[in-house]
């Protein structure tokens, strides 16, 4: 199962929505979707304007794949669940957002931390979701926790010392 959000921002995410409930259309995969206020109304994914937060935890929890706008909540959540997810930014030149921040945040996430799969054209997601298995199988998430980092470090600096 496929889990778009495209969270609770006021402006529509059609660009995201359509696209998403076209590639149900031609794909056996089911895939599920959080509207907003989207105003393109799915006919080929299941779909909800609005999920109760239990729901929402749970259809990602069940989702082989999790596609989110690019607010830091809807992707940190698929993260804290182990997932990486694919991330499509919100865009002021089609009328999603006031500006172009989701944007130029998901580009530094994706840069420092690669944890994230930034799709900055929606008509690059159905490549993505095809090879999306590959992807995460290349990426090294683990090592992206700052925790990770200085534990790792700490070992390391333990061991220079202990061999001294």
């Amino acid at each position: 199962m496929i889990f778009v959000t495209v969270g609770t921002h006021e402006q529509s995410f059609n660009r995201l929505v359509e696209y998403m409930d076209k590639w149900a259309e031609n794909h056996d995969e089911e895939v599920i979707i959080q509207t907003g206020f989207s105003t393109y109304e799915p006919k080929y994914a299941t779909w909800q304007k609005l999920y109760p937060f239990q729901q929402m935890n749970k259809n990602m929890s069940d989702a082989r794949i999790i596609i989110t706008h690019g607010g830091p909540s809807s992707f940190i959540a698929p993260l804290q669940k182990g997932k990486i997810p694919i991330v499509v930014p919100r865009r002021k030149d089609f009328d999603e957002h006031v500006n172009d921040h989701q944007l130029t945040f998901c580009r530094m996430i994706d840069e420092r931390m690669k944890n994230i799969i930034l799709v900055e054209d929606e008509h690059d997601l159905g490549d993505v979701i095809e090879r999306y298995d590959s992807i995460v199988d290349h990426m090294n998430v683990g090592q992206n926790s700052n925790n990770a980092k200085f534990m790792e470090g700490f070992e390391k600096n333990i061991e220079e010392l202990l061999n001294r």
